[in-house]
């Protein structure tokens, strides 16, 4: 039995509706906010900027390292530092962006956020190279 080719019309327009379906899966749009991945790791999971972790009913992603002025490791500090990472939080249909900051509730919507994690602990490097960061959230 002899294939035929698909018609000129039906090729090009069976292309554009795959496409079309492709673009759409693995992500759900928030109206003024863009796109997010819906493959968000769960909660918990430590993550690295730009990575989404699911925290609840939101999903969270940490956008840059602000501050890590933690006592470097094996060394005495007056003050023991703190970590501030940029988090973009999306929930149905709203998007908030604020600075997190190790071990304090932040609240928005209605849904509680807390950075619970950050890995590696601080050296003596002068400025931290914030690839290298995982975070961890939770919803409380």
């Amino acid at each position: 039995m002899k294939k035929s080719a698909p018609s000129p019309v039906v090729a090009p327009a069976l292309a554009l509706a795959l496409a079309a379906l492709l673009s759409l899966g693995g992500c759900a749009v928030i109206p003024d906010g863009g796109q997010v991945p819906l493959a968000a790791a769960p909660e918990g999971y430590q993550v690295g900027i730009g990575r989404p972790v699911q925290v609840g009913s939101v999903v969270v992603t940490p956008r840059k390292l602000v501050e890590d002025s933690r006592c470097p490791v094996n060394a005495r500090c007056v003050w023991a530092g703190r970590v501030i990472v940029r988090t973009q939080i999306d929930g149905d249909g709203w998007r908030d962006t604020t600075n997190l900051t190790l071990g304090e509730l932040y609240e928005t919507h209605g849904v509680p956020v807390r950075l619970v994690s950050a890995t590696p602990e601080r050296t003596t490097e002068s400025e931290p190279d914030e690839t290298r960061y995982r975070f961890a959230f939770t919803g409380s």
